[in-house]
């Protein structure tokens, strides 16, 4: 399974929803998640990939799109 398939069956189990965005599309601005999921969509990611996000690297513009957590992931791998 590739990183952004990953990434995907995450924010549909946050989301609620068999989303399928754009990968550059906004989770925020298109309504699939809000800053409510954002700590339990981080989470999730933290457990999936065995990494450990610092308090100060949780803004959802991090977190904006599958192509910017693939990137940020990418720089904590």
């Amino acid at each position: 399974m590739s990183q952004q398939e990953r990434i995907l069956n995450i924010i549909q189990k946050i989301a609620k929803k068999d989303v399928r965005p754009d990968a550059d599309e906004s989770l925020f601005d298109a309504g699939y998640l809000d800053s409510f999921a954002l700590p339990d969509m981080v989470s999730a990611l933290e457990q999936e990939f065995g990494i450990e996000v610092p308090d100060s690297d949780l803004n959802p513009r991090k977190f904006e799109s599958i192509a910017r957590i693939e990137n940020y992931l990418n720089s904590r791998l």
